[in-house]
């Protein structure tokens, strides 16, 4: 994730250096207008709650009522395809806006239910209707490209009312990075409305020569409609409800041919079983502590609402707002973190990377032949090279993740055929590696941008000013990150171990020579007595970047670290000054740019710690890990919906008080919601062997808020098992509840 530098506000991935135009010529609404979306003194810094809703290529950012405000700085809209596609929409009793008595989006991630109730109103007529005597309930969800919505009002005073309701809404069609922030020197045209007796359509032509069109149907039909407003009036008896039914279409392809009162209850049921059919297949999990079955349930329903399906398999997109789209490193990292639930999610992230493998060089798009995709835009200023992210490779992790989930995928399941089918992108990855990845042939893999307007950094902390020498100057490329060495270390080995089963030995064998080989030189190279672990990176001149860092902690996934150096990286991440209570921040305290409400240099990121929990568990550390754990659940317990956000800042914990939340942290979001599925597994030490079909347990643990579990559909092989496990002090008993016929449960100790 990066954060912005020359807008507003630091909201997580997009160009780091980008500079925006100094002017923006639109069709916006003129000031007069903006008091109609915008509340005073709003932000999007500001701390207000906002809803987000995502289903396929579209989601839905909205405040606490359901409105899409418009206003400076606020973001909220309906975006298809990184458009803004509705930018403003209001609802009004008597020309007020009602008063807030509740909202929560459900947790299957479906419906958006929010709770209204009328100020005292002055009527047409003269008359007084008194407060809290209508009650209002907006239910809104998303499916297939549309947003439905349904108005419920209920009448609850013993008298009759006449009363009148107002929509308003617009449409402005920014590009989603013009909603975050950047300016354009020029625009596209509104194209002239479309005015229906129950419908309005809002198109727009943008210099990509696209058009855009909104279409928003209504039910019943409305008194007036004109571009921008409809308007209704009611009379109401005493107990009595109305229903007003709302269908945004995002680039309809044919008009609907159900009114919007069926469509709404066709589609909501159809997102429903969606959503539980891909559900169904993860393995369920339910504990003794039923806070934390709130949290897990809304990291399963977060995950499967994320996932997007392609013609390849499902996809988890990287986060709403502003990730709602296909980024490479975020997907295979949840697919390493939910592969033991579900290894659907990490066959099909596998196989749509392998088929945008970059297949030549693209400086533009810091793309090199055998490279793994970094992010896909589809908006107007990508297809225009406005923004260079249309399709983008600039990150130096993802290649070798990609073969590092290839290898565990065949550990997870056994599919041979499946790798044989991505072999030869598997290859590709190793062979960009050797070619590209390592650029000065010291046997390290270094990054620096080829296109100006690119990524500075292209680690998984890419602001910046992450990655900086002990005395706080930021380092020059081309720079050698100590985590991307430990990938590459990983991907040899991956390789070797896919090649040996299927057949090819030479290459298998001369992959595994590679991998001895960078052992040794990152051990070397790459350790610093000092600092007492791996510094986070060298720079262009081969100079240790000496900063005790998170990234330390993910070189613990896997076996390039000798036991007597895991054991100093894990003491120094356990540190007072490395973890916060809350989790290990990404740098500690005593740093030079240690901050800890910084994006990247001394917050507290869910799937980072994840990560590296699974290092500590892989080297014997449960009970490390164990702790790590426990602080990330506490933290849930502060947030809102139990839902882990993508980062919070690294000040201490205090008795009493939550994690201190980082104003614009992405929430949901694929990595972050797939922390807690990780931590279980890595505290019971739960791994797959496809070849005895079994399912193993090494030295299993459970953090001290957690009595007892059970986990249902554990499978493998084509078998499955339910197995609950209970704990006895530090130590654990697992049974076995249900198993199908040939699968085998193991405990390690």
């Amino acid at each position: 994730m990066v954060e912005f530098q020359d807008t507003s506000p630091p909201a997580g991935e997009g160009p780091s250096s980008v500079t925006p135009a100094a002017t923006v010529t639109s069709s916006f609404p003129e000031p007069s207008q903006l008091d109609e979306f915008s509340p005073a003194g709003s932000s999007l810094l500001s701390s207000r709650r906002i809803h987000a809703l995502k289903q396929g290529d579209l989601f839905g950012v909205f405040d606490q009522t359901g409105d899409i405000l418009w206003g400076q700085d606020i973001a909220d809209g309906l975006y298809y395809h990184d458009t803004r596609y509705l930018s403003g929409l209001t609802f009004r009793i008597g020309g007020q806006r009602p008063v807030l008595l509740s909202s929560v989006v459900r947790e299957n991630n479906v419906m958006l239910s929010v709770n209204l109730t009328n100020e005292t109103l002055t009527l047409s007529d003269g008359t007084h209707l008194s407060h809290d005597l209508l009650h209002v309930l907006r239910s809104r969800f998303l499916w297939e490209g549309k947003c439905f919505e349904r108005i419920e009002i209920r009448n609850f005073d013993v008298l009759r009312h006449d009363i009148s309701c107002d929509m308003h809404f617009f449409a402005d069609f920014a590009d989603l990075f013009e909603a975050r922030g950047m300016k354009r020197k020029k625009r596209g045209e509104n194209l002239e409305p479309s005015i229906g007796e129950s419908d309005v359509s809002l198109s727009y032509r943008g210099l990509d020569d696209r058009v855009r069109t909104t279409r928003i149907l209504f039910s019943p039909r409305p008194k007036t409609l004109s571009s921008d407003h409809a308007t209704y009036d009611f009379s109401i008896a005493p107990g009595e409800k109305i229903l007003i039914h709302i269908e945004v279409q995002c680039d309809p392809a044919s008009c609907s041919t159900l009114p919007p009162n069926r469509a709404f209850l066709q589609g909501a049921v159809a997102a429903r079983r969606s959503l539980r059919l891909a559900s169904s297949r993860a393995t369920a999990i339910a504990t003794s502590n039923e806070i934390f079955n709130e949290a897990i349930r809304r990291c399963i329903c977060d995950i499967y609402m994320l996932l997007t399906e392609k013609r390849t398999g499902p996809y988890p997109y990287a986060g709403v707002p502003w990730y709602s789209t296909v980024f490479g490193r975020d997907g295979l990292i949840t697919a390493m973190q939910t592969l033991w639930i579900d290894p659907l999610i990490a066959k099909g992230v596998l196989k749509y990377l392998a088929i945008n493998q970059a297949e030549k060089e693209d400086p533009q798009a810091d793309a090199e032949p055998g490279k793994i995709l970094h992010e896909v835009r589809l908006g107007e200023m990508a297809e225009l090279g406005e923004v260079p992210f249309r399709r983008y490779y600039g990150s130096v992790d993802a290649t070798p993740l990609f073969v590092m989930l290839a290898g565990d995928y065949l550990e997870r399941t056994g599919d041979v055929g499946t790798l044989s089918e991505l072999w030869p992108h598997v290859t590709r990855a190793i062979d960009w590696i050797e070619r590209f990845g390592d650029r000065d042939g010291d046997g390290f893999v270094e990054y620096g941008r080829r296109n100006k307007d690119g990524l500075v950094n292209q680690g998984w902390k890419d602001s910046y000013d992450s990655i900086f020498h002990a005395d706080g100057a930021l380092a020059e490329g081309p720079i050698a990150l100590c985590e991307v060495q430990a990938y590459v270390y990983a991907a040899r080995r991956a390789a070797a171990a896919i090649g040996r089963r299927l057949g090819q030995t030479a290459y298998a064998a001369h992959q595994d020579e590679k991998a001895e080989a960078l052992r040794v030189a990152f051990n070397l190279s790459f350790w610093n007595d000092d600092i007492g672990t791996y510094v986070i990176a060298l720079d262009g001149k081969k100079r240790q970047c000496a900063v005790r860092s998170s990234n330390a902690g993910h070189v613990l996934l896997t076996d390039i670290v000798p036991a007597a150096r895991a054991a100093k990286v894990v003491n120094c991440l356990m540190h007072r000054s490395s973890f916060s209570g809350w989790g290990i921040r990404t740098i500690p305290e005593g740093e030079a740019r240690y901050n800890p409400m910084a994006y990247h240099n001394g917050s507290v990121w869910p799937h980072d710690n994840a990560l590296i929990a699974m290092g500590f568990a892989r080297h014997g550390y449960r009970q490390e890990a164990t702790r790590v754990f426990q602080a990330l659940f506490d933290a849930a317990l502060y947030t809102d919906l139990r839902r882990l956000p993508e980062l919070f800042c690294g000040f201490t914990r205090s008795r009493s008080e939550g994690p201190v939340r980082y104003p614009v942290a992405c929430s949901p979001q694929a990595w972050a919601a797939a922390t807690l599925p990780a931590l279980l597994q890595a505290v019971l030490g739960l791994r797959y062997d496809p070849g005895t079909v079994s399912v193993e347990f090494t030295r299993p643990g459970l953090p001290e808020s957690i009595e007892s579990l059970t986990l249902f559909n554990l499978a493998v092989g084509g078998e499955s098992l339910t197995v609950r496990v209970v704990r006895a002090g530090e130590e654990v008993a697992i049974n076995v509840v249900e198993r199908s016929s040939s699968i085998r449960m193991q405990i390690i100790n």
